[in-house]
């Protein structure tokens, strides 16, 4: 029996979106379908939990309050800083909105995200886009 921890052998899952409330529920959602969730709560948390983590699966939310630099952060612009990591890359990025335009589908479709959901989430759906993405029954 081989004595790493379980928990290392669970697919990581980040998810940033700045409603402590959404990442909560999607925290908990995660866990119980056997994924190791970690969270951030803006652009520049995402970068470091990508640095960090490693995660094999970004769940990013595009709207982001201004900072207090005054920067508009949004799910695009993490999006492109991301890909300018050689470690972040390839990482698969479900896009997650309260905004069915098609200004914005066309947007997300052009950033390289695998998928975009339209919040109030159907948790079964994203489930089973995660994973197909990563490869799970």
């Amino acid at each position: 029996m081989s004595n790493i921890p379980l928990v290392s052998l669970r697919r990581k899952i980040l998810v940033v979106d700045d409603n402590p409330v959404v990442v909560k529920a999607l925290c908990l959602k995660l866990e119980a379908a056997g994924y190791q969730p970690v969270t951030a709560l803006d652009g520049s948390e995402a970068v470091a939990q990508v640095r960090k983590e490693n995660p094999d699966l970004i769940l990013l939310d595009l709207n982001f309050p201004v900072d207090v630099t005054s920067v508009q952060w949004d799910g695009l612009r993490i999006i492109e800083w991301l890909h300018r990591l050689d470690a972040a890359k390839k990482i698969p990025i479900i896009v997650i909105t309260g905004s069915e335009d098609t200004k914005t589908k066309e947007r997300v479709s052009a950033s390289g995200a695998v998928a975009l959901f339209v919040k109030p989430l159907d948790h079964e759906d994203l489930l089973k886009v995660i994973r197909s993405t990563l490869g799970g029954a």
